[in-house]
């Protein structure tokens, strides 16, 4: 297969249309797609929060849940995630809590970041998901490191980082795929291309005809896959983490899909794009799926139905939970921070405690917790 081939095994109406070499048993094709039916009902949701005043920020992701969620399988407990922000299924996948992520975007004292990152830009140390980062590319040099300290320490673990088509055009990008490639580090390069950073289409982003095309200058692999057929998505990330961790080397997988709502909640597409949205709603990843399962007969209206009020009724019950907590008590601006924190901030420390009472009274010596 070359770089400018795309692996597909489901079709767009459900049917198999090359060889499934995913081994996978019914049990677990039926788990990736309610995680998919999760991933995207907490995305309308928390749209529909950002859009009435009660949470500030979110990053919807809707399209693009077969290559969250079919890449977030593959990864062991031992290995390590660098995410970008449009990325929740992997995350859920990978075990992290609805509820968590929920909190985060409120930002209050059950956040894991305790308020300090933006919204969407989870971290959680028990997955091994390390922070997202807001500046573009800049977590793949992180994630190159990362794979090749463990290949040091004479583990089998590899890092899967995560970037957009827009991050390829970054430094950092350039600089990791070089390092990986000379270094033979551990790690797998997964680019979700969703055909837009921000309001820059594809073809203005790069004169090259494919993502996939540049490993080759770098002497890895470059697998270009159907983003919105999970099991390709599958596939492909498994060939390339048991490649890495047989120490062969890293690989740069082309995920290809398509954003279909806006880059953000602040940002409007219908400024700079046209109907194309409206081309992808066919190819829609969770549809085409849900067709494959009912073929096999592992999937009915009456499972959709129940799958779906289920997931619902969660994410709601999680909702009214954490909109009730109160905000990051004031004496964390100071914890956490700091190994060791300076006499000066300690004094201003003693002086909100001494004059707000917190009642919270943290070690600001103390580690952080991530």
């Amino acid at each position: 297969m070359t770089s400018t081939d795309m692996l597909q095994i489901i079709g767009e109406s459900g049917q198999t249309v090359s060889e499934d070499e995913t081994g996978l048993p019914p049990e677990k094709l039926v788990e990736m797609y309610e995680c998919m039916l999760r991933t995207r009902a907490m995305d309308e949701r928390m749209i529909n929060l950002q859009r009435q005043g009660r949470i500030g920020f979110y990053v919807p992701s809707t399209g693009e849940e077969a290559a969250q969620v079919g890449s977030g399988m593959v990864f062991g407990a031992d290995d390590w995630i660098f995410p970008s922000y449009r990325m929740p299924g992997t995350l859920l996948m990978r075990g992290a809590s609805p509820r968590a992520m929920i909190a985060n975007c409120y930002g209050n004292s059950e956040d894991l970041c305790l308020g300090r990152q933006m919204p969407v830009h989870y971290s959680f140390a028990e997955q091994n998901v390390v922070s997202i980062s807001s500046p573009i590319g800049t977590h793949i040099i992180h994630a190159v490191g990362t794979a090749y300290a463990m290949r040091l320490r004479k583990t089998d673990a590899v890092a899967g980082v995560f970037f957009g088509d827009g991050g390829t055009s970054s430094n950092d990008f350039h600089s990791g795929m070089n390092f990986a490639g000379v270094w033979k580090s551990p790690c797998v390069f997964v680019c979700s291309n969703n055909q837009w950073a921000i309001s820059v289409p594809f073809e203005k982003q790069t004169a090259s005809e494919s993502v996939a095309v540049k490993a080759k200058a770098y002497g890895m692999p470059g697998v270009r896959v159907d983003g919105n057929d999970v099991l390709a998505v599958y596939q492909a990330v498994s060939a390339a983490v048991a490649r890495a961790r047989a120490g062969v080397g890293p690989t740069l997988l082309e995920l290809m899909t398509y954003r279909r709502g806006p880059h953000s909640s602040s940002d409007d597409p219908t400024r700079y794009r046209g109907d194309q949205a409206d081309e992808w709603l066919s190819r829609d990843p969770i549809l085409r799926f849900r067709k494959f399962l009912e073929r096999q007969d592992l999937w009915s209206e009456d499972r959709e139905q129940e799958s779906s009020t289920r997931v619902k009724d969660e994410l709601n019950a999680a909702i009214k939970e954490v909109e009730k907590l109160p905000p990051p008590p004031l004496d964390t601006m100071f914890t956490d921070v700091y190994a060791k924190v300076p006499k000066f901030l300690r004094e201003q420390y003693e002086h909100l405690i001494e004059t707000e009472g917190t009642g919270h009274e943290a070690d600001p010596d103390a580690a952080f917790p991530l």
